[in-house]
């Protein structure tokens, strides 16, 4: 049990180091809010303890501003939910918990990116879009990086020459187990509707146009 509560509690370690950071997008912030809340409950179950009874966002209940049998069917809910993660919890092989072992390691880990620089004809502005993607879930696992290029091949901001640079914060053990990572760099176009326009009257400035996309594997 001690190994049990003890992988839970790494797992609840690096969550909270994601719901920290201020990084994760709203829909992301709030399913990891749900696994968070849930293994509390589990780890509470296990554990002999009261269970809390939460609404459907993962907030407790105020027994004060909340009717008996809202409290109730709540409290059943939240029973039937935690029985059904005991049983796939037992159904599962015994895991090994000689994984767990991460005391002399840091839960959390980072990537340091340093932009040196960007080789490409566009002939007209250009916005840079860097994020970290798995490509067997086919989803983009970090916030963007946003770098704005200008069209004479330098950075928009002159003065961040030779200092663009990045760090992917918060990526989890889970993260590192991926089977792949990609670095990933979006290219869009800021300028005209098309580049062989050239008067100036016949063409709008500033649209933005997808131009192409560059990966590299981690």
């Amino acid at each position: 049990q001690f190994q049990q509560v003890q992988s839970m509690m790494y797992d609840l370690m690096e969550w909270r180091s994601q719901l920290l950071s201020g990084t994760l997008p709203k829909d992301e912030l709030k399913e990891l809010k749900q696994k968070v809340t849930s293994k509390i409950d589990y780890g509470n179950k296990i554990l002999e303890l009261d269970l809390i009874v939460r609404d459907e966002n993962g907030n407790i209940l105020d027994p004060d501003k909340t009717s008996v049998i809202s409290l109730f069917h709540a409290h059943e809910e939240a029973t039937n939910k935690i029985t059904e993660r005991i049983k796939e919890e037992m159904s599962k092989d015994q895991p090994d918990y000689a994984s767990y072992s991460r005391m002399s390691s840091s839960p959390t880990h980072s990537l340091y990116v340093f932009v040196r620089n960007f080789v490409c004809r566009i002939g007209e502005d250009a916005e840079l879009f860097m994020s970290l993607y798995d490509p067997q879930k086919s989803t983009i696992i970090s916030e963007n990086y946003l770098v704005r290029w200008g069209s004479r091949g330098f950075p928009k901001e002159i003065d961040m020459l030779n200092n663009l640079k990045v760090v992917f914060t918060d990526l989890g053990n889970k993260d590192l187990s991926r089977d792949k990572i990609y670095l990933v760099c979006q290219i869009v176009r800021v300028g005209r509707m098309d580049l062989k326009d050239s008067n100036s009257k016949k063409y709008t400035q500033g649209l933005r146009r997808p131009f192409g996309v560059a990966g590299n594997c981690l």
